[in-house]
């Protein structure tokens, strides 16, 4: 197993993390007695970075249930602040408290603020004192390093870099993000101020890899070299060599054997020309399948009405090129506003044009997000953005309120 260094903080990292979002399912919940032996078979095998996350349902219990069978010291622990359950200084000490209990552990290794999306949402944070406590939290010793994942564009996210002294952060990043979110002009950003990139989704959820449309599986078969496209897509990312981990939720004791027999060779800047020439060739012929040709740029932002565009077109684009439902459920999560309570979906659209006027590509971007909108979202979405940006007033007057007592 080939390692690389977490950035400024120096750890030595398994290049392939476990992640622990989709542990084996039987009968509707964790199969406990598979996962550990999916677990500690990666262990035994060099893996040491595990990501966890508090709103994943028994994760965090599962794996420190195993890992407090004599393992823990041989692995670093990744787990998230839930930022939408956050609305208190109380709050994030009891959802530590809780996570140590979890996971059976003295002290987190990597800490993530989970999601965040915008800048407010950072922001908001901020306001109820997550400084102060991740200040708390790390002299006392229960948490190391500090991080956060992110989901929004690339402007936002070198602002948020900025604010506050992270040690690592966690991005999507595979051969077809490389402009969409961070991407990477952020992954490249990250690593100029030496912070640790831990890259999530690169087979794109498993878009990237097993059966693969016609017209790109004949792409990746002309290759000198034969490779299953997810070898190909894991390659890709590792061939960044500011990327220091790169997570798989490996539930299937083939794809952990054959991620770690990957990541034994994976050295950075090991792709030839011919094959960089080639995973070009592949983004060209997905670009043709797309719905919106936006190259996630960023140009046409900020919108006056709060949309978040390259994001919008994105999960569209996603949904229609891999056929898969699950990014319009992705879409609905991350545009009704859960970090911070403000929306940023297509049907917030006023029509203003203001976009339009600064788009590279010069696309009639207001006809594309009244698609995106009729597409993506149900007759359900509205009435659950309201729950969301509900909650969130609801909770944050309650918390005000209580406060004052």
């Amino acid at each position: 197993m080939l390692h690389r260094e977490m950035g400024k903080t120096g750890d030595k990292v398994s290049i392939l993390g476990y992640g622990c979002m989709r542990f084996p399912k039987k009968d509707g919940r964790i199969d406990e007695q598979r996962t550990e032996k999916q677990v500690i078979s990666a262990i035994d095998q060099g893996v040491n970075y595990f990501d966890t996350a508090y709103i994943y349902p028994n994760s965090e219990a599962t794996l420190g249930k195993i890992l407090a069978k004599g393992y823990r010291d041989q692995v670093m622990i990744a787990t998230k602040l839930p930022l939408p359950l956050i609305y208190s200084f109380k709050d994030m000490e009891n959802i530590l408290a809780t996570q140590l209990k979890r996971l059976q552990t003295d002290s987190i290794d990597y800490y993530l603020m989970h999601s965040v999306m915008t800048v407010e949402g950072w922001s908001r944070l901020k306001r109820l004192g997550v400084e102060e406590f991740l200040t708390g939290a790390k002299a006392a010793g229960k948490i190391r390093r500090i991080g956060f994942s992110y989901h929004g564009d690339k402007e936002q996210f070198k602002q948020i870099v900025d604010d506050y002294p992270w040690d690592f952060c966690q991005i999507q990043y595979n051969y077809m993000d490389e402009s969409n979110q961070a991407g990477k002009e952020g992954l490249l950003y990250a690593a100029s101020k030496n912070l640790g990139v831990v890259v999530m989704e690169p087979l794109r959820g498993g878009s990237l890899a097993g059966k693969m449309p016609f017209q790109i599986q004949s792409m990746w078969d002309r290759a000198e070299i034969k490779r299953t496209p997810a070898e190909w897509a894991l390659r890709w990312v590792w061939n960044h060599p500011e990327v220091s981990v790169v997570l798989s939720g490996m539930n299937e004791e083939s794809h952990i054997e054959e991620n770690i027999r990957i990541a034994e060779s994976a050295y950075p800047a090991s792709l030839s020309t011919g094959e960089i020439k080639l995973f070009d060739d592949v983004k060209t012929a997905y670009a043709g399948m797309m719905k919106v040709g936006c190259t996630g740029c960023g140009y046409c932002m900020p919108c006056p009405a709060g949309v978040n565009i390259p994001l919008c077109f994105a999960y569209y684009n996603n949904k229609h090129l891999f056929n898969e439902k699950s990014y319009q459920l992705s879409y609905m999560g991350f545009t009704i506003g859960v970090d911070s309570g403000k929306p940023s979906y297509a049907s917030l659209c006023r029509d203003c044009g203001k976009c339009e006027k600064h788009c590279p590509q010069s696309l009639p971007i207001r006809k594309h997000l009244r698609e995106t909108a009729r597409d993506m979202e149900p007759f359900y979405f509205k009435p659950i953005a309201g729950l969301v940006q509900a909650y969130h007033k609801i909770r944050g007057m309650y918390k005000r309120e209580k406060g004052k007592e």
